[in-house]
């Protein structure tokens, strides 16, 4: 259990749920582009969004990209500690600041001071790549792993000490690495000697493929152990599917529930209908269907190529559909319903979805 702090209308920690965030992929001082791909965030269901403070004009933007989105915002902030400032005056709803750049302690306590005034918080962002050469130690027969857990830690710790000097509390910590084993450690062994909460990622995890299964897995393993308060997925591309992966992370942990989930087969030589074809149809009805609707409790749909393993699966699930050749058996808590042959099975199988 961490502490809990507020985010503008978010809460993080404590017994609050996960929260998704993700990052601007645009140039913030081109407010109109931000706002429009920030948008395309809230609907995909990110609920706190960074954006890169890089210069003052940058900063100034906040201010119009503020009054047009509904989640809280985070002014992201390397090298220069008065961004941090301008952000804070312009409407900024969290700060960033990085300890392997920003270090002085004048400046983190001029940061600090602004953010108290205006009671918003700030995250102690450390990143592996970035601990700056004050903090390294050396110690002998230590593996470079070890270090690189230690340092990340130590840099925290520093940085925390300034601001608690200065009565500042409401703070959230991230202990970023490219690797996923340096980024499970740092976590792991920070966790045990604080309650600030913490924001999870594997930083520059990569491309779509390799940073889904880094992302993943980095992710998930401390979210199974209890640890982490907010996630950020990290990927080289469309920020969506940050999103889209962050979400099918927590609720694969069941930790929280976003839509129907669909357990599908992989699909093999007993398989006599086009099983990949079927599952993206409902696939895209489910997302579509999902956006308009909220739920406590969502169905979990079975779609499963054949009779091996279909009944077995489907029977489990709040929905389900067995194939055989060219047809299609449904059921539902358990129970048969009917036998639909192929063309039919979408229609059935909606209705289905749409009365549970």
């Amino acid at each position: 259990m961490t502490r809990q702090i507020r985010i503008g209308n978010l809460k993080i920690g404590g017994n609050a749920p996960i929260v998704i965030q993700s990052m601007t992929k645009t140039d913030t001082r081109d407010a109109a582009a931000t706002v429009r791909q920030i948008k395309e965030l809230e609907l995909a269901g990110c609920e706190l969004i960074r954006v890169a403070v890089k210069d003052f004009q940058a900063a100034s933007a906040i201010k119009k990209i503020k009054k047009k989105i509904k989640i809280p915002l985070v002014a992201d902030i390397h090298f220069d500690y008065r961004l941090a400032i301008a952000a804070i005056e312009n409407g900024a709803d969290k700060i960033r600041l990085n300890p392997g750049n920003i270090h002085r302690e004048e400046q983190v306590i001029e940061v600090a001071r602004a953010a108290k005034k205006r009671k918003i918080p700030i995250r102690v962002g450390v990143n592996s790549g970035s601990i700056r050469s004050q903090v390294i130690s050396h110690k002998p027969q230590a593996t470079s792993h070890r270090l690189q857990v230690e340092n990340m830690i130590k840099s925290v710790i520093d940085y925390i000490n300034i601001l608690e000097r200065m009565e500042f509390y409401d703070i959230i910590v991230s202990l970023k690495a490219s690797n996923v084993l340096t980024t499970i450690d740092a976590y792991r062994k920070f966790s045990r000697l604080s309650k600030y909460p913490l924001h999870l990622g594997v930083t520059a995890a990569g491309p779509l493929a390799t940073g889904l299964v880094k992302s993943s897995l980095g992710i998930g393993i401390l979210l199974s152990e209890g640890i982490g308060d907010t996630i950020r997925v990290s990927l080289t591309g469309d920020p969506v599917e940050e999103v889209t992966a962050a979400k099918n992370i927590l609720q694969a942990l069941s930790l929280r529930s976003f839509g129907p989930e669909i357990i599908s087969c992989p699909t093999c030589g007993r398989c006599q209908v086009d099983l990949q074809k079927i599952v993206k149809q409902v696939e895209d009805y489910i997302t579509h269907y999902t956006l308009r609707i909220t739920r406590t409790k969502w169905p979990k749909i079975a779609i499963m190529g054949c009779e091996v393993n279909g009944p077995g699966e489907a029977k489990e699930a709040d929905i389900g559909i067995a194939f055989g050749k060219g047809t299609g058996v449904l059921f539902k808590k358990g129970k048969i319903v009917k036998r639909v042959k192929e063309k039919e099975v979408i229609r059935e199988l909606m209705k289905l979805i749409a009365q549970s």
